[in-house]
């Protein structure tokens, strides 16, 4: 990666390229696109003062040193056209083709749309990019070269878009690279972020890497000596030479593991290339004869690469009381090491492979682009650009589990992922039949907890009715709850369109037997007009409520024939319309909550603020979902009025669990989060979902709990007794 030259010119680029591309017409597209970048960007500036067009020629060169295609180089070099310029769509096509103008366009960040937040527009500007990487991997290539350069140059930028830049950066980018096995951008990013985001912690470990680099060199010397002579002796190729982590891994590792600097194993490491895989185990052998192994910390990466590609041996060695870890591998193994995705994909101009053939070679290789490209596929996209996020955060990004399918096909997974993500992870059908699964052979409980190198298979069946809502306790992923709620919204939905079609029929056949025009009484103004004289919000919801007999038929057609529909009732005809038979029993409610007197509407109890038996709720009238039941406190209906109604819970209610998240704030401590849980269990909740965080100031900490409780009144000893924790702050119930 290049990093000593501070900004690079086009002749930079131009020499770079033509140690690999000689073809006068792709060298011509590349000048092509340097020439409009410049027009383009002339009179523009970035915050160092430096003409923009600096900042596109750094992110061409970093390409072309990657050994990108001439159209991959382009569209870096083209990249902010579309965004920042005057640019006219059609021309750029003509000038540069369909294939430059997607990457570009893959890359442009989003219109100006109305968003509720800086939050939500981030969002959707990474979800349009990962989307757009789904279909092309060259788009997040570009993207990760461009945010490479913008962190190279953060230092002109204020503090405060320092620290949100380089948290972005490490939440999103760094991670993508890794798993794009791109180790040089990864590690550079990742120090980049950790110098803004924590200076003196930092400068702290810089400090303590230099003042320990003469003795540790040292070292490594005399260990590259002895081994190189063994080596030599067995008559094998190979090169070997010292490797430094970058500081960012230093410090996750001192957090993570709770160690001291001095505690760090692989601070001493080495790595020896060979020529061939065999080679490889044959110097291990070596290696393991003459010093003695830690035990536990030998890994096989060749036999089972990582989902980055990454392939290597790894082994801790003892040598004269010092620790060492060696790395041994092959010199492609190596560029992939480094280069991941870019490696694999370098561009050879005389081998000739279409975009198409292109992107399945790479979904072969990394088998977590093909799941990801069904997350991106139009059935797997959410709606919601935050939730999209989080899937991919959870789901791909914080994947370290990794487990087999009989056939060998290696899925990546959350920690404490069960035998049912890995289901919806192989295929939404085999989720939504599954009846059962062996983990290595045995039959097992569907909410095993997986470990790495399981081979899991699943047993499913025709006959299944589905999934069970029970599962949402169970699953990890964010990937297969959402797959198990959108079984259960479909089914719903299927039910009410049944309902509203069977309230259709009901209704004609009453006008019918009344000797009516059907067709006159059911044209479509006279029916919203009576669904208005009745108080419905939709037509549909008056048909719903024919349908599962919530508002007796006659009633309709009663108003409808003797009424002026136009005119809506007063509350004395409402109630009499609608009061029930002293002797009928209300339907119980599915949610627990009623309408008092009337059994006419949909209810729902409200996903933002989860509200739970004993909560003080109103009832909001949507206009197509019925009635959503919200806490009385909650800030999403604190300006609505005129849709407001009193809901009740049912005194019969059955007892059920219901998911409250809730957000903890404390001084962080040793322990801190086994206390929590601990309470948690104590006071018979069950715990779905913890995400502890650390702040900036890496003295407070932040823990977002999902937890499952009865009701209100559990709910308030659990937050009371949570409280009493020591470092405790504050308990708060959060409203999304």
């Amino acid at each position: 990666m290049p990093k000593k030259k501070v900004n690079y010119d086009f002749d930079d680029i131009m020499v770079e390229v033509k140690k690999y591309i000689q073809k006068p017409e792709n060298l011509e597209l590349i000048q092509k696109a340097y020439e409009y970048a410049d027009e383009k960007h002339k009179g523009q500036f970035r915050k160092s003062g430096e003409p923009y067009v600096i900042h596109v020629l750094n992110v061409g060169y970093i390409l072309a040193s990657l050994r990108s295609g001439p159209q991959t180089i382009a569209a870096g070099l083209l990249h902010d056209t579309i965004e920042d310029c005057d640019v006219d769509i059609e021309e750029f096509k003509r000038l540069f083709g369909e294939e430059v103008f997607h990457l570009v366009e893959g890359v442009t960040k989003i219109g100006n749309l109305k968003f509720k937040d800086e939050k939500e527009y981030q969002a959707e500007n990474h979800r349009k990019i990962f989307i757009a990487m789904a279909k092309d991997v060259r788009v997040i290539l570009i993207k990760l070269v461009d945010r490479l350069h913008n962190m190279r140059t953060l230092q002109y930028m204020s503090e405060e878009k320092q620290m949100k830049i380089a948290a972005e950066t490490l939440e999103v980018y760094a991670p993508i690279a890794h798993r794009l096995g791109i180790s040089e951008i990864k590690n550079e990013l990742e120090d980049l972020s950790f110098m803004y985001l924590n200076r003196e912690k930092y400068f702290e470990i810089a400090h303590l890497v230099e003042k320990k680099k003469a003795e540790r060199d040292g070292q490594v010397r005399k260990m590259i000596e002895e081994i190189s002579a063994l080596l030599d002796e067995h008559h094998i190729k190979y090169r070997i030479f010292g490797r430094s982590k970058h500081l960012y891994s230093i410090y996750k590792k001192m957090v993570s593991k709770n160690k001291r600097f001095e505690e760090i194993l692989d601070l001493l490491a080495i790595r020896i290339i060979c020529d061939d895989v065999g080679h490889c185990y044959e110097i291990l052998g070596y290696i393991h004869a003459n010093y003695r192994p830690i035990p536990g910390r030998f890994k096989d990466y060749i036999a089972m690469p990582k989902m980055n590609m990454y392939q290597s041996l790894h082994t801790t060695i003892v040598a004269e009381e010092n620790i060492f870890e060696v790395q041994i591998r092959t010199e492609e193994m190596d560029n992939i090491a480094e280069q991941g995705i870019a490696a694999h994909w370098a561009y050879k101009e005389n081998i000739s492979l279409s975009h198409e053939k292109e992107q399945r070679e790479i979904e072969e290789k990394l088998t977590w682009l093909k799941e990801f490209t069904l997350m991106s596929g139009e059935d797997g996209v959410s709606e919601d650009a935050r939730e999209y996020m989080n899937l991919l955060q959870k789901d791909i990004f914080e994947a370290n589990v990794y487990v087999m399918s009989p056939k060998g096909r290696v899925i990546a997974l959350p920690n404490g992922s069960t035998p049912i993500d890995f289901a919806y992870r192989i295929h939404t059908e085999v989720g939504n039949k599954m009846v059962g699964a062996t983990i290595n052979g045995a039959i097992v409980p569907l909410n095993t907890v997986l470990k790495t190198g399981d081979v899991v298979s699943i047993r499913t069946s025709n006959q299944s009715a589905g999934p069970s809502e029970d599962w949402l306790k169970i699953v990890k992923s964010t990937h297969a709850r959402n797959k198990i709620r959108a079984f259960y919204q479909k089914k719903e939905i299927e039910k009410k369109s049944n309902d509203i079609a069977k309230g259709r029929e009901i209704l004609a056949d009453e006008l019918k037997k009344r000797g009516l025009n059907v067709e006159e009484y059911t044209e479509r103004k006279k029916l919203e007009a009576v669904t208005g004289a009745l108080t419905y919000p939709s037509l549909n919801d008056l048909m719903y409520a024919i349908g599962t007999k919530s508002i007796p038929v006659s009633t309709v057609v009663e108003r409808m024939v003797n009424h002026n529909s136009n005119k809506p009732l007063d509350n004395d005809e409402l109630i009499k319309m609608f009061s029930r038979n002293e002797n009928r029993r209300r339907k119980p409610s599915k949610c627990g909550v009623y309408v008092k007197g009337i059994d006419t509407m949909v209810v729902n109890l409200s996903a933002c603020c989860k509200p739970i038996p004993g909560d003080s709720i109103v009832g909001y009238i949507t206009k197509s979902s019925g009635v959503k039941v919200h806490r009385k406190d909650c800030p999403n209906i604190k300006n609505e009025t005129s849709r407001i109604i009193d809901v009740y819970w049912d005194e019969g209610l059955e007892e059920k669990d219901y998911e409250v998240t809730l957000m903890i704030n404390a001084t962080d401590r040793s322990f801190l989060l086994s206390d929590i849980v601990t309470i948690v269990s104590q006071n018979k909740a069950g715990l779905i979902h913890v995400d502890s965080r650390v702040l900036e100031d890496k003295i407070s900490v932040t823990t977002m709990l999902s937890v499952l409780v009865k009701n209100a009144e559990q709910l308030r000893t659990l937050k009371a007794n949570l409280k009493k924790v020591n470092s405790v702050i504050s308990v708060e119930r959060i409203t999304q």
